[in-house]
């Protein structure tokens, strides 16, 4: 190789790396290395003095800590986005066409009954692990497309849609656990209010209101109410975008299209690094390893692991071989494996649900948030790792060979 092809091929790459689809998995890697980093450096008691000290009294109000501010309301950004991207599948993408859908959707939910199942078998039975179950249960689209971007042409289209849909199903399922099975005790008043709210918003759609900023207007006061009603207050970030209107007027791009494209940046680059950051970093002074063999980060891992990829390529193999749904187009069957050990990367939803998993400020619920945050580190990285691996070895299509634009990692 000539050093002038040598250097065109290194452009090429780099260039690829940075794309959309690659850049935003790496960001969540560094994010989380460093947070880790800062978590186990001197400065670890001014990491968590940043995002766990009082603000203010919690009876002033709620959220009183940076973290709650993050997680309670900085990430219904991302939830909203969250239900932007499923309203559009669902009306006019992936999702509308019920042939289609129905391949990811079976894997969707064979990829989510697995991994807790699987997370039962190795600490259901521990005293106060099994609300947990969810925690290996979600994919990081973000992560997830960030490998299959660095594979460029290694993966076919039909399987990158594959992947996107699955993880799009996934983040649904997580949605409705996170609604059903870590809500608090409900004020009835509060979640009166946010329904009559919600409605007006449907109504503003269906009179085909086209100004952003009621909506907008709404969403805040949505949250609020759903905050305050017990309900987790990011579900009001998904029944707002529910309600945003897919109509155009005057050929203009509809208002749901419009903020999905301002918001996914800012999403992408800001609100997940940001929870990642303030998320993914964990203490593991007095830790060995023998610490990953703890009941709880043992159950993330495995359930992230084992169980995502056994729910997915089972149930794809077998609803292909009994002729229910076609195979994805250009597919092999080491390929698909590849992908379904990819669905095991859960970075930020699995982070989300675990701190919604083991609530309280106790010493003792702080050390469940830290196992499950190992867990769930250590399986993303050997799911990212492991399926890259899987991806890498297959080889390249020939229909995709000569695209002038496709990295080669």
């Amino acid at each position: 190789m000539t050093q002038t092809s040598f250097l065109a091929r290194a452009q090429r790459n780099f260039a690829a790396l940075f794309r959309a689809d690659s850049f935003q998995g790496i960001l969540l890697i560094a994010v989380a290395i460093v947070a880790m980093i800062i978590a186990n450096s001197g400065v670890s008691d001014s990491y968590y003095q940043l995002f766990h000290g009082y603000l203010w009294s919690k009876d002033t109000f709620y959220l009183n800590t940076l973290h709650l501010w993050i997680n309670d309301g900085l990430m219904v950004i991302f939830f909203f986005v969250v239900g932007l991207e499923v309203k559009r599948e669902v009306v006019c993408g992936n999702l509308a066409d019920p042939q289609a859908r129905n391949l990811p959707v079976f894997a969707a939910v064979a990829g989510m009954a697995a991994p807790a199942a699987v997370y039962m078998l190795v600490a259901g039975g521990e005293p106060g692990l099994a609300r947990g179950w969810a925690i290996p249960a979600a994919t990081d689209i973000a992560f997830a497309m960030g490998v299959v971007g660095l594979l460029g042409t290694r993966v076919p289209a039909a399987l990158r849609l594959f992947l996107l849909t699955v993880a799009i199903v996934d983040d649904i399922g997580a949605v409705a656990v996170i609604a059903i099975f870590y809500t608090a005790d409900l004020d009835l008043a509060y979640l009166i209010g946010a329904l009559v709210v919600l409605g007006v918003m449907i109504a503003m759609n269906k009179a085909k209101v086209s100004s952003m900023l009621p909506f907008i207007a709404l969403t805040v006061v949505l949250w609020y109410l759903v905050l305050s009603s017990g309900i987790h207050a990011t579900i009001a970030g998904v029944l707002a975008a529910l309600t945003i209107p897919m109509h155009s007027k005057n050929g203009e791009e509809p208002m749901l299209e419009r903020m999905e494209h301002a918001l996914v940046p800012w999403n992408a680059y800001i609100v997940v690094p940001i929870f990642g950051f303030a998320n993914a970093g964990v203490s593991l002074t007095g830790l060995g390893l023998d610490a990953l063999l703890d009941p709880l980060p043992l159950a993330v891992a495995a359930g992230l692991v084992f169980g995502k990829q056994a729910g997915i390529f089972a149930c794809v193999y077998s609803v292909v071989k009994m002729g229910l749904v076609p195979k994805p187009a250009n597919s092999s069957w080491p390929e698909i494996w590849g992908v379904s050990i990819l669905c095991g990367i859960g970075f930020t939803m699995s982070l989300f649900i675990g701190e919604l998993a083991f609530p309280g400020a106790g010493e003792q619920a702080q050390m469940l948030r830290d196992e499950a945050k190992i867990g769930i580190l250590c399986g993303s990285l050997v799911s990212a790792l492991l399926g890259y691996f899987v991806l890498r070895m297959t080889s390249r299509h020939d229909a995709e060979k000569d695209n002038p634009n496709s990295p080669v990692v």
